[in-house]
């Protein structure tokens, strides 16, 4: 799309699930061309999730908006001529299949770039491309698992996995992240890079706090619900008319507030059992009952004006039908149509704003919906294409 920092640039993914497709969405809402090759007849497999969205898959919906998609049948020699061919134009290349999959195709990323230095190439797997782990099965839930996230995540009676694909959007935005610098890289030295992402890497990263605390402190951080291990008072407190608030004490002025103005319990700031941090937490339980004591007489809208007034910082505890029409969402204007196979929804904006241009919105792509116009971009007439269909190439 003019006038988006990704521009010209053209993106070749053999992708499907979570984790690549929306590495590439990211690009897509930049401006990038990102070409999806499906499997001939039944496509990624994400589109058969759900039928929630018009019949679509709320996944599918979600990540594949702006692309174009081409049904190719990569263990027909033509059909990869074909994808050769289409990999030739590309700046990136993008792929999560199984384990060894892109290899025995010949798209594995040294021969490919091989072909071409200037080619980015980006791997994405469930543990990397060597130890044990490395041919197994990496569904999300396996990934959250294995990187401990089920056990720090839930109550203290039972874990948890993530509500949304933790594993799959880490690897899939440390995939855009690693595209981007390497997109810049090359502006600067002409040559393209190979880049592995691991949906196993990606979330041990983001359990660097839970893996410090171990190591070093000598047992793991308890499971808290909505309330954390070494804060408190932190989490959901319920008032006399059900609404429920999050909020957390960071230091002592806002403890002393949060007694004085919210709780109307001035002598509760120095109370022996509470004057520090981490007493608060050794007498969690004695502090929460005082505090639920106090909110039940009143209301949430009264506990919002109180903690605002003195400068603690709260949110509601929302369900996911309350979120849509978020009063932030709403005045923002960050809702927009897009179209799909099945007519036109709302979907939200991307998460990065570019000053002064407006982000790409494309429609959500039907299984091969652009086959036959790709095809002759590539330079195959009506007979070649016809070729192509009867040797079983899509």
């Amino acid at each position: 799309m003019t006038g988006l920092p990704l521009a010209g640039v053209t993106v070749v993914s053999c992708e499907q699930a979570v984790a690549a497709p929306f590495a590439t969405r990211q690009l897509a809402d930049l401006g990038a061309r990102v070409i999806k090759v499906e499997r001939p007849g039944s496509g990624d497999f994400a589109r058969g999730y759900d039928e929630t969205v018009l019949g679509m898959s709320s996944h599918f919906v979600w990540l594949n908006r702006s692309k174009e998609s081409i049904a190719l049948d990569l263990k027909q020699p033509p059909a990869l001529e074909v994808m050769h061919r289409l990999i030739d134009r590309a700046d990136v290349f993008v792929q999560n299949l199984a384990p060894g999959a892109a290899e025995r195709l010949g798209l594995g990323a040294d021969a490919l770039r091989a072909r071409d230095p200037r080619l980015i190439t980006c791997s994405i797997t469930g543990y990397g491309t060597s130890g044990p782990y490395r041919h197994a099965k990496a569904y999300d839930l396996l990934i959250q698992s294995e990187t401990g996230l089920v056990s720090v995540t839930g109550s203290d009676d039972a874990p948890a996995k993530s509500g949304i694909p933790a594993a799959d959007i880490g690897a899939g935005m440390y995939g855009f992240a690693g595209i981007l610098s390497a997109l810049y890289d090359r502006e600067r030295t002409g040559e393209g890079t190979k880049l592995d992402i691991s949906l196993f890497d990606s979330l041990i990263e983001w359990m660097g706090y839970p893996l410090y605390y171990t190591r070093y402190g000598g047992e793991a951080p308890n499971r808290t619900g909505t309330s954390h291990a070494a804060i408190a008072p932190y989490g959901t407190y319920a008032c006399a008319d059900g609404q429920q608030y999050v909020l957390s004490i960071q230091n002592e002025r806002e403890w002393k507030a949060f007694c004085d103005v919210v709780l109307d319990m001035p002598e509760l700031a120095e109370d022996s059992r509470f004057d520090t941090g981490s007493r608060r937490v050794s007498n969690r339980v004695e502090l929460d009952t005082l505090i639920n004591q106090q909110l039940s007489r009143i209301t949430g809208a009264t506990f919002a004006e109180r903690l605002n007034s003195a400068r603690i910082a709260n949110a509601r505890q929302r369900e996911v039908a309350d979120v849509i029409d978020h009063p932030q969402l709403t005045a923002r204007d960050r809702w927009r149509e897009i179209g799909t196979p099945a007519g036109p929804i709302q979907a939200t904006l991307p998460a990065i704003t570019v000053e002064g241009r407006e982000p790409r919105m494309g429609p959500v792509p039907s299984l091969g919906q652009h086959t036959h116009d790709l095809l002759e971009e590539l330079g195959y007439n009506a007979v070649g294409i016809r070729a192509l269909e009867r040797d079983g190439a899509f």
